[in-house]
């Protein structure tokens, strides 16, 4: 076997790149592309030299102005009528939009870190240019420099576009949506805001909005395990069934639940909303049938709490079934035949048979998807908003229902009335701690990750 062998890396500190450089090298560490350009490489030298220009040019117009605002967020907190010297009379100066300033000081923000990266990109560049101008190595050209773009570098290339939409559409959108927590936007607050450091966070855990966020993060954890345990297991169940020899006509069953799954979700939960209705069919039914006495409130404004949450767990069932089958069938169906005969020729039952072979070769496929399914429940918002709309109302919660996850509780706060957009920031971050926590400790458990 032949060893890989390590990239040699320049053997050069900086300061002697700074000491011992030509003046071209010296002049890259205040004017990007400097070392590049006397070496002939136009390409990499112009773009550093434009980029670095551009930068002033637009740190000296708005540059300072956006990240000075950006710590005050606007020197104009309410609308106020003030005596013009100048004009002999009185103006309204109106507050000054913060979200705006704190959305052009993020950016800011992002472009100043953009060019820091640069500007230790063009280091290493000069670095490696004083390496070989001392050790007399070869020197890429312009061309060849161009050239590897498109061939050794062609991976840097295809990425420049994606690493910039990655930016100014989750990046900025993220960072923007962290700021604001940190902020007293609000109803009261909507246009000039200023910064309150943690206070927001208060509010959510030990404020007044503690008595609503505990208990909803209590039924949005146990939603999550619900949902996810209840559509593996009945959809490994269902798969097995189907795979059974004694069942005829397969794939006219997967077909069938198939279709299930096909169905946009928005269209099955309004129609089961409809269907659950305390004038619904389903009630209607049970009424002819003298099963019931009177109509059962499985979602409305005044049903029992936990008979709206069991139906919304029952419901998702309905949803998520067809997806876990799907998978387990391809699973089942490429078992190892000869370890499932082997253990029934030494009498162990079907029961056995899939403690002990089926079920953990399942898992340890779908341990992964398992972990993405529980993360994406705890963000279902669709299942609870279209189904219940967070109903049955809670009176001792500041905004939320019985059956609102933190994301929907999140909406509400929002687009509702109260319009705490700090505390639903807060809950973001949140949520987001809280999902990745989760998934980094359950992946690392998994027979997946250790075995990988």
């Amino acid at each position: 076997m032949f060893k890989r062998k390590n990239k040699r890396k320049p053997a050069a500190t900086y300061r002697e790149v700074f000491t011992k450089g030509d003046w071209a090298t010296k002049l890259s560490f205040v004017v990007m592309g400097a070392s590049q350009l006397k070496h002939k490489q136009w390409a990499k030298g112009l773009a550093f030299l434009l980029i670095e220009v551009g930068f002033f040019v637009w740190l000296i117009h708005t540059g300072i102005s956006e990240l000075s605002l950006f710590t005050s967020l606007g020197p104009i907190k309410a609308k106020k009528v003030v005596f013009d010297n100048a004009q002999g009379i009185y103006i309204t100066k109106l507050p000054s939009n913060s979200v705006v300033i704190l959305l052009f000081g993020v950016l800011a923000l992002i472009i100043l870190a953009a060019l820091i990266g640069l500007y230790i990109f063009n280091l290493r560049s000069t670095r490696n240019l004083y390496v070989a101008d001392r050790d007399h190595e070869t020197i890429e050209t312009n061309k060849q420099e161009l050239k590897s773009l498109f061939d050794t570098r062609l991976h840097a290339t295809l990425m420049t576009i994606p690493i910039i939409l990655i930016v100014a559409f989750t990046v900025l959108p993220t960072m923007y949506m962290i700021s604001m927590a940190f902020t007293n936007y609000n109803r009261e607050h909507a246009i000039a805001f200023s910064w309150t450091g943690f206070q927001a966070f208060g509010q959510v855990l030990s404020g007044d909005l503690a008595g609503t966020f505990f208990p909803v993060l209590g039924w949005t954890l146990l939603w999550a395990v619900m949902a996810t345990a209840t559509t593996f297991f009945f959809g490994v169940l269902l798969a097995m069934l189907i795979e059974s020899k004694g069942i005829r006509f397969k794939g006219f069953w997967r077909t069938l639940f198939i279709i299930v799954y096909a169905v946009p979700q928005f269209v099955s939960l309004l129609l089961m909303a409809q269907f659950l209705d305390l004038q619904g069919p389903l009630n209607n039914l049970l009424l002819s049938w003298g099963w019931i006495d009177h109509a059962i409130n499985f979602i409305g404004a005044s049903a029992n709490p936990w008979v709206a949450r069991a139906t919304v767990i029952v419901v998702n069932m309905w949803i998520g079934i067809p997806v876990s089958m799907l998978v387990s069938t391809a699973i089942i169906q490429n078992l190892p035949q000869d370890q499932i005969e082997a253990a029934r020729m030494d009498g162990a039952g079907p029961l056995q048979v899939f403690r002990h072979i089926t079920f953990p070769q399942i898992l340890f496929v779908m341990a992964p998807s398992l972990i993405q399914q529980f993360i994406g429940n705890i963000n279902n918002f669709n299942v609870i908003y279209l189904l219940t709309g967070g109903y049955p109302m809670n009176n001792n919660y500041n905004g939320a229902g019985d059956t609102d996850l933190l994301v929907t509780w999140l909406y509400n706060l929002t687009f509702g009335q109260l319009q705490r957009y700090n505390a639903s920031a807060v809950l973001g971050i949140l949520i987001f701690i809280i999902s990745a926590v989760f998934s980094l400790l359950a992946y690392r458990r998994t027979n997946a990750f250790k075995e990988g």
